[in-house]
């Protein structure tokens, strides 16, 4: 049970778990690439003891291995799985008293206490925005972020603390248009509660107040980005997998975690100013736009406070450890919220969001011959996954229904295989269009818009997947050529053109050549074919982060029968970059070699190696 940052820390430490850089570093991009090497080699957490231009002290990598986000909370994260289980099934705990008997203590920690407000560590100093670590991950960010940020806000119209929303949005301290300690910018996704609550405040005309955590107990940053059942708050949760109750205050109409090293509280005001650009977790930059801005009121932090801060960038990134963590929390819900529905896996390799696996059910036609089945049942399943939590925010959507030889969804190339051997893509496409995505997604036709596509697939096996090719490809103006894995093809025919001639010739030597291609299940037009079919985990990358179903699917004899698209295999995905595209993300070569003094002889890091984290 950690009652603060810097007592898991020293647990840390004392495990053998983190390691102290002594040297004075910069924040500007070498404190992001430092973490970037050391998470790539499974490196431990990261105190930064000498941080230019601040008096704080910092850390990163405290969750950078499932073995050590466990570690950390090795005395909860059991028991709060059984919580979540009798969640999803409350007749479990009458059947099996004795496993679950020690729900009342967890249950007893999900209900915040109140403190009066001059007993809260956090208000015990008060300072100013330009005080906190300036930190820079990436050159072209517009400013220093808060990367880790736990902001709390509440209904207008019902605020008790029970009711609150916890969640981790981005904070941009300065840089664009702020005023420097009196603003800073607030950016938040449209389907998240928070919108919910500003809206509420809108709507009542009152004043909408947020408090911003940065630091406390890490099973309160956890709480943050966990996507928790109806009715079970992220303050009740992060009390549970802190085996200790969130301490709060209620002070001047903000709530403020006493456990949390920094605070800084707010008020969100009826303009908007220009946020970002900002490297995001799909491996690219999410632009410049208007959001949210809040008017800085106060910033308190505790007594020898810690600034915790993570790295945001194409996966796997510290924020895949969440992703495990979460998912391992939450798997008995998915049945329980989802009928049907026995398994899903968002593929971080893609960015988590563009492209999410599923494992459904089909029951509607047991008394079909197999030849004759075809997808019915996981098609409805697959519209509820597509309409839940952050489940909806897929793009790409691959459902199977179960039976002995699916393959385990964690193996993400065998599940990918199984689909396209069994697909039939004259029937089994599905778009939604003009329908909102991730605003980080820049693949649609305009900020927060683009399109939806469902893969679904039921037996039997209709083809069979080869990695040869038996036609000189270069009669299709195809450049260079290079097979992913069985079946599936990445092809450079040039960059991307509007009204591209060279992908409509393709196309129809493909259609002119048919049995040539037959055997192939995907072709993935793309910029560098040997990169993209360099790794499986380059594929998924490119592949989903980099297309729009609706404007990027192509296929063979395609065709629209009662607004229904469909193809022969195989599907054409169109992953090139488009001049739309947000920029790549790129390690800076200048900082990469400023920063080879920490690993040198003698230095704070030198038993790790040193090496570019952009080379695969």
């Amino acid at each position: 049970m950690y009652r603060s940052l810097l007592e898991c820390i020293i647990d840390l430490e004392k495990n053998n778990q983190l390691i102290r850089i002594k040297e004075k570093i910069d924040p500007y991009l070498e404190m992001s690439l430092v973490h970037q090497i050391l998470f790539k080699q499974n490196g431990p957490a990261i105190f930064y003891e000498n941080i230019k231009n601040t008096k704080f002290p910092a850390v990163s990598n405290l969750f950078g291995t499932y073995e050590r986000a466990k570690f950390i909370f090795r005395h909860s994260f059991e028991k709060v799985k059984k919580l979540i289980e009798i969640r999803a099934n409350p007749d479990i705990f009458k059947k099996n008293f004795l496993y679950y008997w020690n729900i009342p203590f967890i249950v007893f920690n999900t209900l915040p206490k109140k403190i009066p407000y001059s007993k809260l560590n956090v208000c015990r100093n008060e300072i100013q925005i330009k005080d906190l670590p300036q930190i820079i991950n990436w050159k072209k960010d517009g400013g220093p972020f808060i990367t880790l940020p736990i902001v709390l806000s509440y209904d207008v119209e019902n605020p008790h603390i029970l009711k609150t929303n916890l969640g981790m949005y981005r904070i941009q301290l300065s840089g664009n248009r702020y005023k420097i300690n009196q603003e800073i910018g607030l950016h938040y996704q449209i389907h998240r509660g928070i919108g919910i609550h500003h809206k509420k405040a809108l709507e009542n005309q009152k004043p909408f107040k947020v408090s911003i955590f940065v630091g406390g107990p890490p099973a309160h940053i956890l709480a943050a980005v966990m996507p928790l059942p109806e009715g079970l708050p992220e303050i009740a949760f992060s009390g549970a997998l802190a085996n200790r109750r969130f301490r709060y205050s209620f002070w001047n109409g903000y709530y403020i975690s006493s456990d949390a090293d920094f605070c800084i509280l707010g008020e969100v005001q009826n303009y908007l100013l220009p946020e970002g650009p900002f490297g995001d977790h799909l491996g690219y930059y999410s632009l410049k736009h208007h959001f949210p801005v809040l008017k800085i009121e106060k910033v308190f932090c505790r007594d020898k406070a810690i600034w915790p801060f993570t790295v945001v960038g194409r996966p796997p990134q510290e924020d895949t450890i969440f992703g495990k963590l979460i998912h391992e929390l939450t798997q008995d819900m998915i049945p329980v919220s989802l009928p049907g529905v026995k398994k899903v896996h968002a593929v971080d390799e893609a960015g988590v969001h563009p492209l999410l696996l599923a494992i459904g059910s089909e029951r509607y036609i047991p008394y079909l011959p197999i030849q004759k089945q075809q997808p019915m049942e996981i098609l409805t399943q697959a519209n509820a996954i597509l309409g839940f939590n952050q489940l909806s925010l897929a793009k790409y959507l691959f459902i199977v229904a179960e039976e002995p030889e699916v393959p385990d969804i964690n193996n993400i190339e065998n599940f990918i295989l199984y689909l396209l051997e069994r697909i039939d893509f004259e029937r089994d496409l599905h778009f939604i269009t003009n329908t909102t995505i991730d605003t980080l997604d820049y693949t649609g036709t305009k900020l927060n818009i683009g399109s939806k596509v469902i893969f679904a697939a039921t037996y039997p096996k209709k083809r069979n997947l080869s990695n040869k090719i038996k036609i000189d490809l270069k009669r299709g103006n195809v450049n260079a050529y290079e097979f992913v894995s069985k079946g599936i093809l990445a092809v450079e025919i040039g960059p991307y053109t509007k009204n591209d001639k060279k992908l409509e010739y393709f196309i129809k030597f493909i259609e002119n050549n048919y049995q040539h291609f037959k055997h192939l299940g995907m072709i993935i037009i793309c910029d560098n074919a040997k990169y993209c079919a360099k790794s499986f985990r380059n594929f998924l990358w490119i592949t989903f982060t980099r297309s729009n179903p609706s404007t990027d699917i192509y296929g063979p004899f395609s065709f629209y029968n009662n607004k229904h698209w469909g193809c022969k295999n195989p599907i054409i995905i169109d992953a090139r970059i488009k001049p739309h595209h947000a920029p790549p993300l790129e390690i800076d070569k200048k900082t990469l070699s400023n920063i080879k003094r920490f690993f040198k002889k003698g230095s704070s890091l030198e038993k790790y190696e040193f090496f570019n984290p952009d080379e695969e």
